[in-house]
């Protein structure tokens, strides 16, 4: 089974809550009662976060964070390479996207599968690009609705 660390998990969560009000400031505190999350993990997940230049800090009685670019700007891939490090279904698909690192595995110049899991883990990566922070914070009853026509003289035809 193919997931995410709880961390990532987590961070996603953390990153959507923040996003669904750009403009404020957020703390540890009242993001972890908003996604029921325990706030020592919260105030590890933001921090890391901030680290990577996702999150901007604010320091002062009403610090915390913001996010440091639209939320249309972040992707979820820029979300778990910060908190999990590069996206890979095996050791050695970690050094195909990082050349400079030795390779993990001593069966490599026999393996004929590393060609096939290479374009899986492209698949994924980019999958996980496809989706904006943006498209996560928007609330649910969002994604039920009919999405609209791609042609706008559709709608004022009524087709």
């Amino acid at each position: 089974m193919l997931r995410l660390s709880r961390l990532a998990d987590y961070g996603v969560m953390v990153m959507a809550h923040v996003a669904a009000a750009p403009a404020a400031v957020h703390n540890a505190v009242d993001a972890a009662t908003a996604t029921g999350l325990p706030g020592p993990t919260v105030a590890k997940l933001m921090a890391k976060l901030a680290r990577a230049g996702l999150l901007a800090s604010h320091r002062g009685a009403k610090g915390g964070y913001r996010l440091s670019r639209s939320p249309c700007e972040i992707s979820v891939a820029e979300i778990v390479i910060a908190l999990d490090g590069p996206i890979a279904l095996t050791q050695c698909s970690t050094h195909a996207t990082n050349p400079a690192s030795p390779s993990a595995c001593d069966r490599e110049s026999l393996c004929v599968s590393r060609r096939g899991i290479n374009r899986i883990n492209s698949a994924i990566r980019q999958a996980l690009e496809d989706v904006s922070l943006a498209e996560l914070a928007k609330p649910a009853f969002d994604f039920m609705a009919e999405p609209p026509p791609r042609n706008p003289a559709a709608r004022l035809s009524g087709s």
